[in-house]
């Protein structure tokens, strides 16, 4: 039988309005299998995500705050949910452990977690299937570094034989059974890894939009929707600020081949975003999507005959690396090179690195440009088109808007713009009207 795993996000469990719409489309198809579940987000009369309560809690309790008020709020949100749906569910036991555990030596990790584990088990118990408990399959290294291996054969083991079954997202436990959460947004992964390991034909990704747009909305009125997009363009444009879906979910779905569907829990009807993991044929379109953001700096350095330096660059990049600061881009001339980074990676270091690269490199001038904006323009088709950074620059000149740093990538599936960020909008939406329907 066919297999689809489906993760909803908060929005689309954020009340028992919403978990309703959820099982309704789960019990829709019977192939929809095995269900990755968030915690409750941002509802009507309830503005605040129930992670972000859960965070209180753990707040107040190494503050020595009113701990009992802060999760008196998580509890209020779990009973509106359990009597609405009609849910005989033990919320006070757990509730006790919880408290248990913020009284014994709270972890952030672990309260940060507790949203999806009991949403998780409600949305099981309201479904009568069994609940997967993520701790016991979703393995992190002692580092913290995600163990793919293991969790790919512990979650396979812990499938195999259920007809369908619910498994929290965003957490797992570390070696030690300590748990462990992604970063913000992980349940997109989690919801990948169990697909790879239930060797899925689709991952569906519900949320509260109907798939991707070409471009941000709050800056471009009705952007299109992208149809059908690769893993790489949809990790690039993710990576650049397109918020959907987690660009780290990507990963395990890609390796198992599996072609991913974001899905609006409120518009089912809506076809989505079809994410594959090549398309052969861009189909006339050049531009999939254009993403980016601001808050960047650009650490300028100038010397003669740099390029004849052996290393040059790599002095530059492990000073970097020692102050903890990863680069965003490195765009380079016969005696230039610019390291592009976030503005706040520098915060606190600033003096230090410069200090650091002048000590090891001796440039003839060195210097920190910042309030810079970035913008990738991405897309297949834009390999296959003459003329596509030619349209994306005259479109630039007439807005008009100076072009600060350009960089493309060497498989020529997206061009990187840096700009003032006072211009980033006005970019963007001139980028956007020189592509109609990303032609």
């Amino acid at each position: 039988m066919k297999t689809i795993v489906v993760k909803f996000g908060g929005s689309s469990l954020a009340n028992a309005e919403q978990i309703r719409k959820a099982a309704a489309i789960i019990l829709e198809n019977p192939a929809r299998r095995f269900v990755v579940a968030s915690a409750p987000g941002k509802a009507p009369g309830a503005e605040v995500k129930v992670t972000d309560l859960l965070y209180r809690c753990y707040d107040a309790a190494v503050s020595g705050g009113d701990v009992e008020a802060a999760l008196a709020e998580v509890q209020a949100r779990f009973r509106a949910i359990l009597d609405g749906l009609g849910v005989v569910f033990p919320l006070e036991a757990e509730l006790a452990r919880i408290r248990d555990h913020l009284a014994a030596g709270p972890q952030r990790d672990y309260m940060a977690s507790r949203g999806e584990y009991l949403n998780s088990k409600i949305l099981a118990a309201f479904l009568g299937v069994p609940f997967v408990e993520a701790a016991d399959c979703v393995a992190f290294a002692a580092d913290g570094s995600f163990d793919a291996e293991k969790t790919n054969r512990l979650l396979s083991a812990a499938l195999r034989g259920l007809e369908r079954a619910v498994v929290p997202g965003f957490y797992g436990a570390l070696p030690d059974g300590t748990i462990h959460t992604f970063s913000r947004g992980g349940s997109d992964v989690t919801g990948a890894i169990v697909a790879r390991a239930a060797g899925a034909d689709l991952y569906e990704n519900w949320t509260d939009v109907s798939g991707m747009l070409m471009t941000d909305p709050q800056i471009v009125d009705h952007p299109l929707p992208i149809q059908e997009i690769s893993y790489r363009e949809l990790r690039e444009l993710a990576y650049m600020g397109a918020s959907v879906m987690h660009q780290d979910a990507v990963f395990p779905a890609q390796m198992a081949g599996i072609p991913m569907r974001i899905r609006n829990t409120n518009r089912p009807q809506d076809p989505g975003t079809h994410i594959v993991p090549a398309l052969p044929d861009a189909g006339g379109k050049v531009v999939t999507g254009i993403a980016g953001g601001c808050g960047f700096s650009s650490i300028l350095v100038e010397k003669s005959m740099m390029n004849a330096e052996i290393g040059f660059a790599a002095k530059i990049l492990n000073i970097l690396a020692d102050f903890g600061i990863s680069i965003e881009h490195m765009p380079t001339g016969i005696d230039t090179v610019s390291v592009v980074v976030r503005t706040d990676h520098l915060e606190g270091h600033r003096e230090a690195v410069l200090a650091a690269i002048r000590e090891a490199v001796h440039p003839d001038y060195l210097s920190i440009e910042d309030h810079l904006a970035l913008i990738a323009v991405v897309g297949h088709g834009m390999v296959r088109t003459s003329g596509t950074a030619a349209r994306v620059f005259t479109a630039l000149a007439l807005a008009p808007v100076n072009i600060r740093m350009i960089d493309q990538g060497s498989s020529e599936l997206n061009i990187i713009l840096g700009v003032a960020e006072a211009d980033y909008e006005q970019a963007v939406r001139a980028i956007y009207a020189a592509f109609p329907n990303g032609r």
